[in-house]
């Protein structure tokens, strides 16, 4: 019979997505058959499976904590904010359409719910343990009535939750009374354990607030975590963008300096997070007020809403700068949205993210891209052509990716393509892929996670240290080890912090 554990939050951004991979990382450590699962997510960064469904990039570092390979049971529902109180709703692994935050809280979301159970059935005939990850907080009052991430599932499953408040932005004991207050006494019953997040400091003073916390609510205290600042693991919360700021601060006098636009609609940052971890690059988001500075180069990152994004990059005066770069010859690299962004126009006919009819790109590619109903999800594995950037040749064969995009782009002049993908869900192809410009400073693609292949990672590094007069460096940062090694620190500190004992008499009685 499958076990759960379900780690809910007194609000978001508490560490609810880590502490689920710790702890599927800890139990696929001790050689449990243990899955990660959250019935729904709300993210704008997500992931492709084999299988061409998209999901939620939280649970995709959870399942590679766990040992598995991500597949869509794991994340059933994925909302993207496109804007104006409006997501693009995802079920299992599809797009259903755009809705406002009342028809789907008001309408949808209980019929979702039906999918989430088969979801889960799934799961269990295949799991021993299922660790479960809420969303927001569970006292939300205005949403409950129709909430399907958190008590809907704890009760649903007779989950036994640990409830998780982040001590560093303060409030934490409020926050975890006040959250148990206004929970139901059925509810309240399923919580078994309190957890502290994100502490600094000597945890003897923090001592009289835990016995209090006790004593007030009659719930143990399992752990009080450390604040761990860059775990090396890939968040899908917009919020975690301050603290990849505050880790380029730490490399401010890296050599090679990488600037990626920070639009307000941005998705899959996570694409650059393989980039950040190179010793010799700082790499540092740029919005609207900020200066691009001494970039060696720019990167436009994927959007929500292209559109929009691109007219925001006009009205808040980035196109200006982005132009004022180009002239300097500062090289540019768009992905996703952010190629289409590089061309000269993008349509949008039938609305499928805005109410833009058409919007003139940057110019600096000559392309035109026209959004269509149906949206291309599918795994790739392609090949550098034999192709020149910045003067410099680029021929790199393996490489691995994945697409997510609703636009078909079409090019106004002969276009120099980069990439060729040569198998498109398992499936045999040969498709020229992203655009070059003839000056060799300009280039787009659709490939999502092209930067987690080290050898075009530092191929493409070692170019922009040729051009500053630095010699090139080998391959030295093997991203996928460097991934299973972050979780190997992770669970080895929630281990140590933690009161496990407990946590298995919790799991023991449930």
């Amino acid at each position: 019979m499958t076990k759960h554990i379900m780690l809910q939050g007194t609000s978001s951004h508490v560490g609810k997505s880590i502490l689920t991979t710790a702890l599927c990382r800890i139990f696929y450590q001790e050689g449990m058959s243990v899955v990660p699962f959250k019935a729904q997510n709300m993210a704008l960064n997500s992931y492709v499976t084999k299988d061409g469904d998209e999901m939620g990039r939280a649970q995709v570092a959870q399942a590679e904590a766990a040992g598995l390979e991500p597949f869509v049971e794991m994340n059933p529902v994925l909302l993207k904010p496109t804007g104006n109180a409006c997501s693009q709703v995802i079920l299992m692994g599809k797009a259903v359409g755009n809705m406002s935050a009342r028809e789907y809280h008001k309408g949808y979301s209980l019929k979702a719910f039906d999918t989430v159970k088969e979801a889960i059935r799934r799961l269990e005939e295949r799991f021993d343990m299922m660790v479960i990850e809420g969303a927001g907080s569970p006292a939300e009052v205005n949403l409950k009535a129709n909430d399907i991430v958190n008590m809907r599932i704890a009760k649903y499953l007779n989950a036994p939750v640990l409830l998780i408040a982040d001590i560093d932005r303060g409030g934490a004991l409020a926050s975890l009374v006040g959250t148990l207050e206004l929970l139901e006494p059925d509810e309240r019953a399923l919580v078994k354990g309190l957890i502290i997040n994100k502490f600094r400091g000597d945890v003897t003073i923090l001592q009289p607030a835990l016995d209090f916390l006790e004593e007030k609510t009659g719930k143990p205290v399992l752990g009080v975590i450390p604040y761990l600042p860059d775990l090396g693991i890939e968040d899908e919360d917009s919020v975690s963008l301050d603290d990849k700021k505050t880790q380029a601060k730490d490399k401010a006098n890296a050599p090679i300096k990488i600037a990626v636009i920070q639009t307000p609609k941005i998705s899959n940052f996570t694409d650059f997070d393989a980039l950040s971890k190179e010793d010799d690059v700082n790499l540092y988001y740029v919005k609207e007020g900020q200066e691009i500075g001494d970039a060696d180069l720019i990167l436009l990152p994927g959007s929500k809403n292209t559109t929009e994004d691109m007219l925001y990059l006009r009205d808040s005066g980035m196109e200006k700068a982005l132009n004022e770069a180009h002239e300097k010859n500062i090289p540019i690299i768009g992905i996703c949205g952010g190629y289409q962004m590089l061309g000269e126009k993008i349509s949008d006919p039938l609305h499928t993210e805005s109410d833009n009819d058409s919007v003139k790109g940057l110019g600096f590619l000559p392309m035109e891209t026209t959004f269509v109903e149906k949206k291309l999800t599918s795994q790739v594995e392609a090949k550098c052509l034999s192709w020149e950037f910045l003067g410099e040749k680029l021929s790199i064969d393996d490489l691995f990716g994945y697409e997510i995009h609703m636009g078909t782009t079409k090019f106004t002049k002969e276009a120099n393509h980069p990439f060729m993908i040569t198998k498109r869900a398992d499936k045999d192809v040969q498709v020229a892929e992203g655009m070059i410009n003839q000056e060799q400073n300009v280039m787009g693609a659709y490939i999502h996670g092209i930067f987690d292949n080290d050898k075009y990672r530092r191929s493409l590094i070692n170019i922009l240290r040729k051009r500053k007069g630095l010699e090139a460096l080998p391959v030295s940062t093997n991203y996928a080890a460097a991934k299973q090694a972050a979780f190997n620190r992770l669970a080895d500190t929630v281990r140590q912090n933690m009161n496990m004992e407990k946590l298995r008499e919790i799991l023991q009685e449930a």
